[in-house]
């Protein structure tokens, strides 16, 4: 029985027992469970879409901007409808995680579906610091509204969404089906908990009972005057970074397509109704929220909090005992589905980053399963990168918006574009309506990136026009280099392993007489070389003859020992020279063994400098010469010591 490594056994007890690869298949979701971890990000979006509307409207036409608002969102819902019906064709078609990406790929070209991979790598990051700060948002508007007047909460906002973003990661890192267990509950909790609201709030009004929210209330956003005509004084600049704004609900909408592996077969039609009971759920959910504010004008706050949405619960059910506990069960959805919003990228990122990296376009370590059969090197990438943008932000859900909609609006527009030119090229049933719905969803969603571009652009936005063109170069270039690697190392010359020498030689190098010297020189004699010598670089000359003398009196190897001066204490300089020596009859190969001590412990690894690499570099371009680096446990040989036993070489 082998004794685990103690990183091991902590790695075990954090994360439970080790997955087998054959329990792959196990941790499949069922469409249910797919519901909630995989749609949580979307539905959660009605959460603040509107409100993020609001936030541009209200200060230039103010109390206009609770009309304005419903017209915008019917041409949200018509994007949503599109977006649907593109997806719908996706998930049918491309039934492997990758979602636009696969569909650029396969009917663009790897190149230029790198723009779909940014794309969607750069939603994915920036989800989750939008998702955990508008839940984060959720809690302290609960504090504000039902705490009897607290304030002074919002340095809490960095802090708690931190904490979140790495329980997600904690969670995921256990394996997806944990992550189901534990994120699929609160998107049904949210859903119910709105649907309350808007049927409370719809009785109230039909009896004349539901109140409006205070204008006037210290720390809303400054209301503007309304003018004439139908856009109340606003620009068309207006309107449109309003709809930007706006788009920030369909967010989430891709993650189904992108994290197709995860459903059980027949994955492309379970795929197909989880979306769009997904899309049904979101159109209904963002509609009501936006309708409510028309009537109740919730007004957004300066710093954020408390949100439309908790002020349209406040409202709804209100101040009593009741509207308190009501209140409470909305907030505390809301701020659990935002949360497990921000848990859909976890799902999302690491499969379409191994997707990726299986292309050569990222690093081949993101397509490793770990502990759990998650893909761990993508969570942990996931979970520093979000954390340094929340870090940055500030965890603020306006300045992340900024960020927001242009990558997943990109990935839109690759995805409807990708399948107009798969369409275009088949004669089959639908072909026009196909080609048609997919060509308007690619134009729509290029025209919001585009507005989203201009509109935003100093919010923050130039960062992602600046981040964009950089990802591709940066995803080209990795897969550049793998291809040189390949194409370098897969010329194979003719006859290639067989010796090109007579004799063989073997050299051990010394340090001193020890266990880790023995096992060098044993292993030197399983090789069968033609010779074995043990050479001893003498940099101190008293070490040096202390050595030979130990080495002569001694009965434990018969291997002789030579001393090579080392004057310039040049110590791979005179290795090199030995090698070069060695092998210049063009006859001899030498093989150069390297003792290595390790240590488990700091303390050990400090005390004690390894020269094995750098040994292998010096001699790695000489002909004829290998080097092996022999690992000796160091530390396993102390301890045996200290229980009374004698160490051995094995």
């Amino acid at each position: 029985m082998t004794l685990d490594r103690p990183a091991y056994r902590v790695k075990r007890r954090l994360l439970g027992e080790p997955l087998t690869t054959e329990h792959v298949s196990d941790e499949k979701l069922t469409n249910r469970t797919a519901l909630g971890v995989l749609a949580s990000d979307c539905i959660s979006s009605s959460a603040y879409g509107s409100e993020e509307m609001l936030r541009v409207l209200v200060p230039v036409v103010g109390v206009a901007a609770f009309t304005m608002i419903l017209p915008l969102t019917g041409a949200i819902l018509l994007v949503l409808l599109l977006l649907t019906l593109c997806y719908s064709d996706v998930v049918t078609l491309y039934t492997r995680a990758g979602g636009s990406y696969v569909v650029a790929r396969e009917n663009f070209g790897p190149n230029v579906a790198q723009v779909a991979a940014v794309a969607l790598l750069v939603d994915y990051i920036v989800t989750v610091a939008v998702q955990v700060s508008a839940g984060t948002n959720a809690l302290i508007s609960l504090a504000h509204l039902a705490g009897n007047g607290w304030t002074g909460l919002d340095h809490l906002q960095l802090p708690v969404s931190v904490a979140v973003i790495l329980l997600l990661a904690y969670g995921n890192l256990r394996g997806v089906r944990e992550a189901g267990r534990m994120f699929a509950l609160p998107a049904y909790l949210f859903m119910a908990a709105i649907g309350l609201v808007l049927l409370v709030a719809t009785v109230r009004g039909l009896t004349g009972e539901l109140p409006h929210a205070d204008l006037e209330a210290p720390g809303v956003v400054p209301l503007g005057s309304p003018g004439d005509g139908w856009l109340q004084g606003a620009s068309l600049f207006i309107v449109l970074r309003s709809f930007a704004n706006g788009g920030s609900s369909l967010t989430g909408l891709e993650a189904i397509s992108n994290g197709i592996s995860a459903f059980r077969e027949p994955q492309g039609r379970n795929a197909r109704h989880t979306l769009v009971a997904m899309s049904c759920v979101l159109a209904v959910l963002v509609l009501g929220v936006s309708t409510l504010a028309h009537y109740t004008h919730a007004v957004p706050y300066t710093d954020g909090t408390p949100t439309v949405i908790a002020q349209e619960a406040r409202l709804a059910f209100g101040a009593g005992p009741l509207g308190t506990a009501g209140l409470v069960l909305v907030q505390l959805a809301t701020a659990l589905v935002l949360y497990t919003g921000a848990n859909t990228p976890f799902t999302g990122f690491p499969f379409l980053a191994s997707f990726v990296a299986e292309d050569r376009f990222l690093p081949r370590v993101l397509t490793r399963r770990g502990h759990r059969l998650a893909f761990s090197n993508g969570i942990i990438a996931l979970t520093a990168v979000s954390l340094a943008l929340l870090l940055v932000t500030g965890a603020n859900v306006d300045r992340l918006v900024a960020l927001y909609a242009i990558g997943v609006f990109t990935a839109f527009t690759m995805a409807g574009s990708g399948l107009t030119a798969y369409h275009l090229r088949r004669r089959e049933p639908m072909r026009r309506v196909k080609i048609t719905v997919n060509a308007l969803a690619a134009v729509i969603s290029a025209a919001v990136v585009l507005i989203f571009a201009v509109t935003k652009f100093t919010e923050g936005a130039w960062l992602v026009v600046v981040i964009f063109p950089l990802g591709v170069w940066a995803l080209v270039r990795i897969n550049r280099e793998y291809r040189h690697e390949t194409a370098a190392l897969q010329r194979l010359p003719a006859h290639g392993d067989r010796p090109r020498s007579r004799r063989h030689r073997v050299l051990v190098l010394v340090e001193t007489l020890d266990l880790a010297t023995l096992k060098a020189l044993r292993y030197a004699h399983e090789l069968r070389p033609d010779s074995v010598l043990a050479v001893h670089f003498a940099i101190d000359e008293a070490h040096a003859h202390r050595l030979s003398d130990a080495w002569e009196s001694t009965s434990a190897t018969s291997v002789p020992l030579e001393l090579v001066a080392c004057p310039d204490r040049r110590l791979r300089h005179a290795m090199r020279e030995l090698a070069v020596r060695t092998t210049q009859d063009g006859d001899t190969s030498l093989t150069v063994l390297v003792p290595r001590r390790m240590y488990a412990n700091a303390l050990g690894k400090l005390l004690h400098r390894g020269t094995g690499e750098a040994m292998a570099r010096t001699l790695e371009q000489l002909p004829h010469v290998a080097v092996t680096i022999l690992p000796f446990d160091a530390s396993r040989a102390l301890k045996t010591l200290e229980s009374g036993r004698t160490p051995g070489l094995d």
